[in-house]
């Protein structure tokens, strides 16, 4: 909760408790969303369902705002001087717009949320990246976790450092700038055969297993890879954790209902 945000309500209205005192904050226009995400302005590819900025990808209403000029390579290589435009978009989305928590449509969003983190007084999420600690926990000390990335050169030791993950070992990295199909993500060609696509995410998840047996998880840095979620665990039977993993976990955290029903 933002407790410079005075007024602020914080909690699920049933028709039981909705008689009750409701103060506005200031310039506040729209309400309702659990999860604001900042994403890359300028891009040019299709957004299939389960991308992160395709709406129809969740079941609860998510809030999107596009941080100004913002494209794949200063994204990709760390710029810092696009750092206030991202605060100033999670700002924006906290303060006027009633955000409880704020995430990013790009995993190298990350490398800016320790900033983003400081200067909102919400939850905030930056990079699927986040989720690295918690994976590693759930698995055998002798397991890695193999993680696919949309650029393999952009995955530096200081982007795991900025997401607040300090032991980055045992992992297993496999980029996929240069495919045929998904790269598309990565060099804005505005089109590509989503079922060839499909084939090549598909396929870096399985020769990531047959180069290294003791993976026991697949993270997917990328936010356009979760449309393939569902057929990389088909394929290696293994736990799968994305952008949609995290919002979900990040929706659910911040939008606790009362449970009713019969005992």
């Amino acid at each position: 909760m933002d407790r410079r945000l005075q007024g602020r309500q914080y909690g699920y209205l049933t028709p039981n408790n909705d008689s009750r005192f409701v103060q506005a904050i200031d310039h506040q226009q729209i309400a309702g969303y659990s999860v604001g995400i900042v994403y890359i302005e300028n891009v040019h590819y299709p957004m299939m369902p389960g991308n992160v900025v395709n709406a129809y990808t969740y079941d609860f209403p998510v809030r999107m705002m596009a941080v100004p000029n913002l494209t794949n390579d200063r994204l990709f290589n760390a710029d810092p001087t696009i750092a206030d435009d991202i605060i100033a978009t999670a700002k924006h989305m906290v303060e006027k717009e009633g955000v409880r928590a704020i995430c990013s449509a790009c995993g190298f969003f990350g490398n800016f949320h320790k900033q983003v983190a400081e200067a909102v007084d919400v939850p905030v999420a930056m990079s699927s990246l986040v989720q690295l600690p918690w994976i590693k926990a759930l698995l055998k000390p002798n397991q890695k976790v193999g993680i696919l990335t949309a650029n393999g050169g952009a995955l530096t030791p200081q982007l795991f450092k900025n997401c607040g993950v300090e032991d980055y070992s045992n992992i297993v990295v496999r980029g996929m700038e240069h495919s045929k199909e998904f790269a598309a993500v990565v060099d804005m060609r505005g089109h590509f055969d989503n079922g060839i696509a499909r084939e090549e995410v598909v396929n870096a998840a399985l020769d990531m297993l047959e180069e290294d047996g003791d993976i026991g998880a697949i993270l997917l840095e990328c936010s356009d890879m979760p449309p393939y979620a569902a057929d990389i665990q088909a394929a290696t039977q293994l736990p799968v954790f994305d952008f949609i993993t995290l919002i979900k976990w990040l929706h659910n955290g911040t939008t606790q209902r009362p449970y009713c029903g019969w005992i």
